[in-house]
């Protein structure tokens, strides 16, 4: 007999002898649920996470004394890992074996395994799971860090805890600031707008999943989900809807609604022009959720006009003909009239902030975009508006 022969024959009976032994021993194999696990190991249920990442958060395999695991050889025999097997043997550990408290989306050494996008763990039954994302997920925006005017000047708080109070004297000093704000947008907050305990957020994390995964702070935001939801979330009023993922869809268009500026030289047509741009400025790329309401964008600024039939005697006109378009494009979608609208030719109520208080409340099971943009300038200048439909492909 040739000797690969004989080494065959006794790796075969070694094997067959550790399947004896794994078999008479298993009884004594420690009993394991997913809730034990996840509490021994601080497993963050509802977190999201990514191919080949580790469900407890280490590149290292999870390792148990083998006496009392001595079950968990099995999957190393059916991997055929004779240099594993023989590594527990001989040290007395053994990778502990997860395929026994988990299922989909886990493999037998706590890995991600076959998700695509930024699923989450969670309980599917008795057993851990790693859920892939649904074709569209979405969230709102929340305050994570923000300034809460008190008496003497602010205070910064982050993720609920207050970190520090700056006195009145220093905050056009404060570092904070990105594309919308800066020290002295703070410092006009704080000396024209704010009363005592109310806040400015700085940065915004995200709670209220729709699929229920875990809140993630204002940091995670860009690792999970990408910096354009961070750009996107910035644009927007806190506490807006925000569409973080996508799957498969096809884009849809809506028919295109339009109106022309006019004339109306009462209030300005220069300004009527310049708020008819921020409006559609405003609402356009604007993304909202299925079943949500979603205004239009934040820091956007409208001039005011003089009108003596206004509450205050001035409005923003030139803002109604580009909400007339945006109007007729939502309830031809079958929504209903936006809250600060009217069906007049006056399309705004007065009191309504053109971008930040108008809402429209999506009644599909699918998200839409809104688009808007203009034609031309003075007042023969075309305002038009759009539904795109983010339609699930099959």
């Amino acid at each position: 007999m040739s000797s690969w022969r004989k080494i065959s024959i006794v790796i075969l009976i070694a094997l067959l002898a550790l399947c004896v032994f794994i078999a008479i021993t298993s009884a004594s194999t420690t009993s394991y649920s997913a809730e034990s696990v996840a509490k021994d190991y601080n497993i963050p249920i509802g977190q999201s996470m990514f191919e080949n990442q580790s469900i407890v958060g280490t590149s290292e395999n999870v390792e148990v004394p083998l006496v009392a695991n001595v079950g968990f050889l099995t999957h190393q025999l059916m991997a055929f890992d004779l240099q594993g097997i023989l590594r527990g043997v001989t040290t007395g550990i053994v990778p502990f074996d997860f395929s026994v408290v988990s299922g989909e989306g886990i493999d037998s050494y706590g890995k991600v395994v076959d998700v695509v996008g930024p699923g989450y763990l969670t309980y599917e039954g008795d057993k851990l799971a790693v859920k892939a994302p649904d074709n569209y997920v979405w969230g709102y925006s929340a305050p994570y860090k923000w300034l809460e005017k008190t008496e003497s000047g602010v205070d910064v708080y982050e993720n609920g805890t207050k970190i520090k109070s700056v006195p009145v004297d220093e905050i056009r000093n404060l570092d904070y600031h990105n594309d919308y704000y800066n020290a002295s947008t703070i410092a006009s907050w704080y000396n024209y707008d704010a009363q005592v305990g109310s806040t400015f957020t700085l940065e915004k994390g995200m709670v209220g999943f729709s699929d229920g995964r875990n809140n993630i702070s204002s940091s995670d935001v860009p690792k999970i989900f990408g910096q354009s939801v961070v750009d996107y979330a910035a644009e927007y009023p806190t506490g807006s809807p925000i569409l973080l993922y996508s799957g498969n869809y096809t884009n849809e268009t809506g028919e295109v609604y339009g109106t022309s500026l006019g004339s109306h030289p009462e209030y300005g047509d220069s300004i009527r022009e310049i708020n008819a741009r921020q409006f559609v400025e405003a609402w356009n790329g604007t993304v909202i959720p299925p079943n949500t309401t979603a205004s239009g964008k934040d820091y956007v600024y409208f001039e005011s006009a003089s009108d003596a039939s206004a509450p205050g005697g001035s409005a923003a006109h030139g803002v109604c003909p580009s909400a007339r378009a945006l109007r007729a494009a939502v309830t031809s979608e079958g929504f209903g009239l936006p809250t600060g609208m009217t069906w007049d030719e006056n399309a705004v109520l007065f009191g309504y902030n053109p971008a930040r208080d108008i809402t429209v409340y999506n009644n599909h099971d699918f998200p839409v975009e809104i688009r808007m943009w203009t034609e031309g300038s003075g007042t023969g200048m075309g305002v038009y508006a759009q539904v795109i439909r983010y339609i699930p492909n099959d």
